[in-house]
């Protein structure tokens, strides 16, 4: 009985993945099949000969305070993951708007686009533009954070206050990681499954140890692979990794004059190209125990709030210590 139990207990092991990855639902490139927290609206642009269509959220609170706060997502994420935030600053009576970049979420994914994060920046303008927003809270989380930084280097008098969420850009990645063609990184992406976006959430944003809660936000990349629109996902992927690596925002970190927070899970490891990286210089990549308090010291005035332990994902996995830091800096 013991040895059949045990067999049982195998056999459930091997097919409990397989039976978590068959629930995810393809989704095409838009993501048209998949409803976000809040009413999603769009914004025609025209951008480099492209008419483009830009996704977002505008989230209005009951009661306002007057204050906006714009929320900017990262490369593996769109607009959904900043649900519960939102909600929670709508609540405190903040205005709430969150852009989907082009060639995320639910916003155009064009083919021949020169993915830049100044054009991004210009792109994000013209949603407050739109909007009639003067000044905004802008708080970016990962590739978001790069978006972010280089708005407010571009605008900053359209940044009440600035809040990077796990940045990636605190280092130049050139410095560590060899150059890959854009035909060899979309070759790469194309090769992503739902096993391997998994396999590398848990190794590099929740220490190996997987929740339910992370479930979602592997589901959407994940949905993308399993749709004949994939390679459409996977070209813009590939043009926005060759942005990220050959266009740095750590040397300008100086040039911040507006009030920033830097939120930190010490525990990330994140950085772009350490698969590219001599194994002798990757466990230099990603320090964000140390990228942190580098960073904080460049950008003048700025508080830095460490949370140990933590990984690459604060506003989801341990919400309540990212909400205090955030609210506390901004009420």
């Amino acid at each position: 009985m013991k040895y059949l139990k045990n067999i049982l207990t195998i056999v459930v092991l091997i097919l409990v993945p397989e039976f978590l990855f068959s629930q995810i639902k393809p989704l095409d490139a838009e993501l048209t099949n998949y409803q976000y927290p809040f009413k999603v609206y769009f914004l025609d642009v025209k951008s480099q000969n492209n008419d483009l269509k830009m996704a977002y959220m505008d989230v209005q609170p009951k009661e306002s305070n007057g204050k906006t706060i714009m929320l900017l997502h990262g490369k593996n994420f769109n607009g959904a993951y900043w649900g519960k935030t939102a909600k929670d600053l709508s609540d405190k009576g903040f205005r709430v708007v969150i852009p989907d970049q082009i060639g995320f979420g639910k916003s155009s994914k064009p083919q021949n686009y020169q993915f830049s994060f100044s054009q991004l920046a210009e792109n994000t303008k013209a949603v407050l533009d739109h909007l009639n927003i003067d000044k905004a809270i802008v708080l970016g989380h990962s590739m978001g954070g790069m978006v972010a930084t280089r708005f407010t280097l571009l605008y900053p008098e359209r940044v009440e206050k600035l809040i990077l969420e796990n940045p990636i850009g605190l280092e130049d990645y050139k410095t560590f990681a060899a150059y890959q063609t854009i035909d060899q990184a979309y070759q790469s992406e194309l090769k992503n499954t739902a096993e391997s976006y998994k396999n590398y959430q848990l190794t590099f944003y929740y220490d190996n140890k997987w929740k339910p809660e992370y479930q979602p936000w592997l589901d959407l990349i994940a949905g993308w692979t399993l749709h004949p629109d994939y390679p459409k996902v996977a070209w813009d992927a590939a043009l926005t990794s060759d942005m990220i690596y050959n266009q740095p925002v750590c040397y300008e970190f100086k040039n911040i004059k507006v009030p920033t927070l830097l939120i930190i899970g010490t525990r990330d490891r994140t950085a772009i190209g350490k698969d590219r990286t001599p194994k002798e210089l990757q466990p230099k990549m990603g320090q964000y125990q140390l990228l942190g308090k580098k960073t904080q010291q460049e950008i003048r005035g700025s508080k830095l709030v460490e949370l140990e332990n933590v990984g690459h994902l604060p506003h989801i996995e341990v919400y309540d210590k990212f909400w205090n830091a955030l609210y506390g800096f901004i009420r």
